[in-house]
């Protein structure tokens, strides 16, 4: 076999390996967004879709922490939903009683949702002030206004 042959093999395995790896990286990071009544309305489909993303409100009263592990109710109108989380990085400073979350994970056989990353939206925090105007000023003071 010619030398540019065994090289040609070798460039053809490495980029089929490379291809292969990428291929299965992408469906193992593939997220599903649903919504607590999506979750609801695909049953048992659930439980096999694999990684799932699930937005509610943190159910006022639910959250209950015991040994590194956190247990809360995340709602959506009247639907509900178990969360368990039992992730290596701290909750973020607005995930409390009443706010919206993020859990990031997937469903269960007994029908909990089992996170393994929560993120916690506090809209209110990022709004402009109410009735707030800028004041008109020149940027410039050395220059006059046209």
């Amino acid at each position: 076999m010619k030398p540019w042959m065994k090289f040609g093999i070798l460039v053809v395995a490495i980029i089929g390996t490379l291809g292969w790896l990428a291929a299965g990286g992408i469906q193992e990071s593939k997220t599903y967004y649903v919504t607590i009544s999506e979750v609801v309305a695909m049953g048992d489909q659930a439980k096999t879709k694999g990684r799932l993303r699930v937005g509610g409100d943190v159910e006022e009263g639910s959250i209950l922490r015991d040994k590194g592990e956190v247990r809360f109710v995340l709602k959506q109108d009247k639907l509900k939903i178990n969360v368990v989380y039992q992730g290596s990085e701290p909750l973020p400073d607005t995930f409390r009683d009443g706010s919206q979350a993020l859990a990031d994970g997937k469903m269960l056989q007994d029908g909990t949702f089992q996170a393994s990353k929560i993120q916690a939206k506090c809209a209110s925090k990022y709004e402009g002030k109410p009735n707030y105007k800028v004041p008109a000023t020149n940027p410039n003071p050395n220059r006059a206004a046209l």
